[in-house]
């Protein structure tokens, strides 16, 4: 019997480990953790449930945790696994969680899974450690963030060296995160997105704030020499003129992706089975039968 494959190393961890941590003390711009812990506090007011056993996994500030408890539950167990940080209760991995199953009731993440190598295998953790009917709430960038900025590199590169480099991390497509869920086991799985775009004076201000919040490029295919510095001239250039607007100042979009899942349990709404149905679809829809003319008045 073959040993399963490893996973590929998409990220590189341990870089990301020190970008995050050397932002944190110097006070990284936290204006999309508190966007999403705004959602996620809207999120969880709509949800009639204690949830007294909750875990903030990996969120790289507090902002996730004071969500949770500012809609009345417990403070999570905050656990960290590429950051260190006050407040922080347990250092683990998002793909190997030290906990029992069903430890917990809630699980929420913010802006951290989008750094996982293997996101299939820390769903599946996140499943495990989850009681019958608990809910895990996570938030992420998705596929379309930064694309103006990609786009601006890669025609410049095109153009001076002849080839281009991956500039800007990749992001999972809303897409393939419902199938995700499911393969994980979670039930009721729904994903939606929030889009938005935010301005700067150039091209070269939002690449600052992205290394100052430690997100900039951390691909393990990334290339080890520096840019040149006529090529990121030439994607400010090329930034400017495809992607700004008639006050000189440049747009970046961001998508922040919010997936949720629950821990099966038989309480929960479930699909009829097939052939169930009390009434045909045709009757529903007041459809005539099939075969059924149309009369008209004499």
């Amino acid at each position: 019997m073959q040993s399963p494959s490893p996973t590929p190393s998409i990220f590189d961890r341990r870089l990301l480990r020190l970008r995050l941590e050397r932002a944190l003390r110097g006070g990284a711009p936290d204006f999309l953790m508190a966007r999403a812990a705004d959602d996620l506090a809207d999120r969880l007011a709509g949800i009639k449930r204690e949830f007294r056993r909750s875990l903030d996994l990996c969120s790289p500030s507090p902002h996730f945790a004071r969500a949770v408890e500012s809609s009345g539950r417990p403070l999570p167990l905050r656990a960290a696994a590429l950051w260190a940080a006050d407040g922080v209760d347990v250092v683990a991995s998002e793909e190997s969680l030290p906990f029992a199953p069903a430890a917990f009731d809630l699980v929420v993440s913010g802006l951290d899974l989008q750094w996982v190598n293997d996101l299939p295998g820390a769903l599946a953790q996140v499943r495990r450690t989850l009681a019958p009917d608990g809910l895990f709430l996570a938030c992420f960038p998705g596929g379309a963030s930064l694309v103006e900025l990609r786009a601006a590199f890669a025609q410049a590169e095109g153009e001076l060296s002849g080839g281009a480099s991956p500039r800007v991390s990749s992001f999972v497509d809303l897409r393939d995160l419902g199938s995700l869920l499911q393969r994980a086991g979670f039930a009721l799985p729904v994903t939606d997105i929030d889009a938005f775009t935010l301005r700067y004076d150039s091209m070269f201000a939002l690449c600052a704030e992205l290394r100052a919040m430690g997100a900039a490029n951390a691909l393990t295919q990334r290339s080890r020499r520096p840019l040149r510095r006529d090529v990121l001239m030439r994607a400010g250039e090329i930034y400017a003129e495809r992607f700004s607007d008639a006050d000189g100042r440049v747009r970046a979009t961001f998508e922040l992706v919010w997936l949720s899942g629950w821990a099966p349990h038989e309480s929960q709404q479930k699909p009829l089975s097939p052939g169930s149905a009390k009434m045909r679809l045709a009757d529903a829809l007041k459809a005539p039968k099939l075969g059924e003319s149309d009369k008209t008045s004499e």
